[in-house]
């Protein structure tokens, strides 16, 4: 781990293309494996004393004394006679003493001893099949440990209750794997962990309110199986810039806590759960937000004026929900409007600024009540929804603006059309939807 240093201080501002494994040393062939979809994107302190003298990082073929070395090879051995299905031939190269030339692994010198130690796991892809692999058993056994990648694969078992005694543990990724019960919780004593990713299992149940808490960058629990509502009181302490509960059973209202994670929160997804009730508006607090996804949910009311704070919003969807009323015009005025997806519900009235944004293809208005535009829904639908009195409360809210709206129009930004506008990056949180095979 003699880059460790390195890595905690220049990694800051990297996103998805941060290596999947401790930086590399000079003259070494990089990682073969994929890389996670968002690296460290947070300034933060190193693990260890700044002024360390730590020996260089040592080639893998002439490594020199290796920590832990009886252990890791054991553990290594045991989880070996457990794969039967390797179609990479990953266990191929788990052969003799040196583990750092075993496919998978990746070595650099851990700080604590200044020995060349087993720094960086990463299974991505490996679709490693057996009836007992489990990962409890393994990375209990891996005391140098910073980044655990294995998505894909079949491991199972509950995490380490210890997790925290891994010193230089950082990123877990566990996604799309066959991990079962509840939240797993003993994850939340890990305090050094950034990166977050437990999408694609088995787990249901809620989610612990800590879990807000826990100081990560990128926390990825979607396509699971959790439900209940989403913690209300805590759910604003998240400082993830990249956060996604889509694809799960939530219920509940968007908490309106949502507002003091201004500071950091760039996309969120609440996609495709069962939440209901009305919009917070302490989601126009969000001014850094670039994606904002509430589609395919239960919600209704209005949308807030105060979304027409959302000054860095590039993608919006609340399409496939029970909203109504007018589309605040300063919404539409939003400069960095890319696509906003508002179909399927029932609203009734768009200004000019947001006809200008339809005819650009920016704003998609399809399949709801408002007069005078195509591919609406019909006439005796709208009246049926509208029969029903509706409201929400604190109603009063909806007109609270906690910024100065621009006035400007969208649709010309520096001089140029909207429609001009070169595409922003896409967002990296939908990437974390796909599954990947295994």
């Amino acid at each position: 781990m003699s880059s460790l240093l390195t890595l905690f201080i220049t990694l800051s501002i990297l996103l998805s293309t941060s290596s999947p494994g401790v930086l590399s040393q000079p003259g070494c062939p990089p990682p073969p494996r994929p890389r996670p979809l968002i690296g460290r994107v947070r300034p933060r302190p190193p693990l260890y004393p700044p002024g360390l003298k730590l020996m260089g990082g040592r080639p893998p073929n002439n490594p020199g004394p290796l920590s832990n070395r009886a252990r890791i090879l054991f553990i290594t051995q045991e989880l070996k006679r457990n794969i039967t299905y390797d179609p990479f031939n990953y266990t191929g190269t788990w052969v003799g003493n040196n583990y750092c030339l075993f496919k998978g692994y990746f070595c650099d010198t851990v700080p604590d001893l200044n020995i060349t130690g087993l720094a960086s796991i990463d299974f991505n892809g490996a679709r490693f099949g057996g009836r007992f692999l489990n990962f409890y058993r393994f990375i209990r056994n891996l005391p140098d440990i910073a980044i655990f990648h294995a998505n894909s694969n079949n491991f199972t078992g509950p995490i380490y209750r210890n997790i925290n005694l891994l010193r230089y543990f950082y990123e877990l990724d566990l996604s799309n794997n066959r991990f079962p019960g509840g939240f797993p919780s003993n994850v939340l004593g890990a305090t050094n962990l950034t990166f977050v990713d437990i999408r694609f299992n088995q787990y249901a149940g809620s989610v612990p309110a800590r879990l807000f808490n826990i100081d990560t960058d990128v926390l990825f629990i979607n396509n699971n199986g959790f439900r209940n509502p989403i913690p209300a009181a805590t759910f604003g302490n998240t400082p993830a810039i990249y956060l996604t509960l889509a694809n799960n059973h939530f219920n509940g209202t968007i908490p309106p806590s949502i507002g003091r994670a201004w500071r950091t929160l760039r996309e969120v997804l609440f996609l495709n759960n069962r939440l209901t009730g009305c919009l917070p508006y302490e989601i126009g607090y969000l001014v850094g937000a670039t994606v904002f996804d509430a589609g395919s949910n239960l919600l209704t009311g209005p949308i807030p004026q105060s979304f027409g704070c959302l000054r860095s919003l590039q993608f919006l969807n609340l399409a496939h929900n029970l909203l109504y009323g007018p589309i605040p015009e300063s919404l539409c005025r939003l400069p960095n409007a890319y696509n906003f997806t508002l179909s399927y519900n029932y609203f009734t009235q768009v200004g000019v600024q947001c006809r200008k944004l339809i005819t650009a293809g920016t704003l998609n208005v399809r399949r709801n009540c408002i007069f005078g535009l195509p591919n609406q829904k019909s006439a005796a639908e709208c009246d049926r929804f509208f029969r029903t009195a509706r409201t929400c409360p604190l109603e009063s809210t909806f007109s609270i603006v906690p910024c100065n709206i621009s006035t400007v129009a969208a649709s010309f930004v520096d001089g140029r059309k909207l429609k001009e506008i070169a595409a922003p990056p896409p967002p990296r949180t939908y990437a974390a939807l796909e599954k990947a095979h295994r």
